[in-house]
């Protein structure tokens, strides 16, 4: 299963900032176990959002040093639920860029009020190590927007 908690780049400087948006579709599978008769979003997933936003900051400031994969989490905390339908907005700022490191820090914000937030540990894997035929949409889509 591939969880991709990232549905549009609204604003990015690459290697620096983005503000991204997620969608939480009702229908989605998760929100039948988690909970029954209370569905939220699992904190981890929030988490892995965060992860995602701030790694297509990395992704887009390609500097050769491969692909960005978290490798910690430094801290994280989780302020209220986010429910079905709510319209999470993502926002990563990367505080350190090394040759084989990167650290940024991120939060959720649905209506406005943060609703969780992480510090979180990058590490670049070589390209070669993945498929091929692997491609961040939506990364890609951002992109071409921005070029017009």
């Amino acid at each position: 299963m591939r969880f991709l908690l990232v549905d549009e780049i609204l604003e990015l400087t690459p290697g620096q900032h983005i503000r991204a948006a997620k969608t939480m579709d009702p229908g989605e599978e998760l929100f039948k176990d988690h909970f029954p008769g209370f569905p939220v979003v699992p904190g981890v997933l929030l988490t892995e959002m965060m992860a995602q936003a701030a790694g297509k900051c990395l992704a887009a400031d390609d500097a050769g040093q491969g692909r960005p994969m978290l490798a910690r989490i430094t801290a994280a905390s989780f302020r209220e639920w986010v429910a079905p339908g709510d319209l999470c907005v993502i926002e990563a700022r990367i505080r350190s860029r090394r040759a084989r490191f990167a650290t940024a820090e991120a939060h959720v914000d649905v209506r406005g009020r943060v609703v969780a937030e992480s510090s979180l540990l990058f590490s670049f894997v070589p390209q070669d190590r993945f498929a091929s035929a692997w491609r961040d949409e939506v990364l890609e889509t951002f992109q071409k927007k921005a070029r017009g």
